[in-house]
């Protein structure tokens, strides 16, 4: 039996038929695995001790009757066997404080995925060292930059370089005149640069979801956008269908799988357009649930199998 402590959003809010985590909590129950649930803001370091305080947790796959939390009370991370690293982003200080605090229990406590390359290797940028799969990629944060990058490679999507889920992000045709007034929003919010990508077409056919454990895919599905919309993600009306791992996907897997295993990435949800890579997911991927739906692959199982492995090694 393993103790495991969830750092994650609060389990009321989930959807226990498409939340990953849930489905994973479920999964290490199911095992024997001890639960104890925490949000961010209760990570707290103090005299050399890695400190959480949160709750005991039961699941249970009954809607409106999900979870029973015990009484509130603090752990010391350093004496538990695994940490799931599970909120949501936005990938801000915030995210980032808490994986330089977990850091300091990784390995003794296997925190998953491992902290220090979850703050290394964010969706958007660990791409970069496979720009060879990918369409073209431009990070600026200056206009000019951006304009000649849409100059050069026609209709392009802009989104926020540390977004998550769709928000933000923008398909601008060659011909569009909303490019300066759109640039100037973004950077009222906040100093970070932007992401722009050559558009890919074939998002219309879907954006699928390849799900890795320990670099090897177990499964995909896809995720088709609403008519009129060129955002998949399931968070903006996106639907989840059946798909099938196809050779070049196979390809883009084999070429990122020993870098994510290298770092310690178990559990990693990739995203490929029209046979592009588009996103690595390292900080809370999802997809488990669906993919569980359509296949039978038990996402979930595999991923407590790959961890349990580490543990015993």
């Amino acid at each position: 039996m393993l103790s495991v402590a969830i750092q994650m959003d609060p389990i009321s809010g989930v959807d226990i038929d498409a939340d990953s985590t849930f489905r994973m909590a479920e999964e290490a129950q199911a095992r024997g695995h001890r639960l104890f649930e925490y949000h961010p803001d209760a990570l707290v370091w103090r005299e050399g001790r890695v400190l959480a305080t949160g709750c005991d947790l039961e699941v249970r796959r009954k809607r409106g009757d999900h979870f029973t939390r015990g009484e509130r009370r603090q752990i010391d991370l350093a004496e538990w066997d695994v940490v799931l690293l599970r909120q949501d982003p936005p990938f801000d200080m915030g995210y980032i404080t808490t994986t330089h605090l977990l850091e300091r229990v990784h390995p003794h406590t296997l925190v998953v995925n491992d902290p220090f390359w979850v703050r290394n290797c964010p969706e958007k940028l660990l791409v970069l060292d496979f720009a060879h799969l990918g369409p073209p990629t431009m990070i600026a944060r200056g206009l000019a930059d951006i304009r000649a990058f849409r100059a050069e490679h026609g209709d392009m999507i802009l989104k926020p370089l540390y977004g998550n889920g769709g928000a933000g992000v923008f398909k601008l045709p060659q011909a569009d005149s909303n490019l300066a007034s759109l640039h100037e929003l973004f950077m009222g919010i906040n100093r970070e640069p932007l992401i722009a990508q050559k558009f890919l077409p074939a998002v219309s056919e879907g954006d699928k979801r390849v799900i890795l454990i320990e670099g090897e895919p177990i499964g995909a599905i896809n995720r088709v956008p609403q008519k009129g919309e060129s955002r998949s993600n399931m968070h903006v009306g996106g639907t989840a269908v059946p798909s099938e791992l196809t050779e070049r996907d196979r390809e883009i897997c084999a070429a990122i799988g020993p870098t994510l295993r290298e770092r310690g990435l178990i559990f990693v949800g990739i995203d490929v357009i029209g046979g592009n890579l588009t996103e690595i997911n390292v900080t809370s991927p999802t997809g488990i649930q669906e993919l569980e739906r359509f296949s039978g692959v038990n996402g979930a199982g595999l991923m407590w199998d790959a961890i349990e492995a580490r543990r015993a090694g």
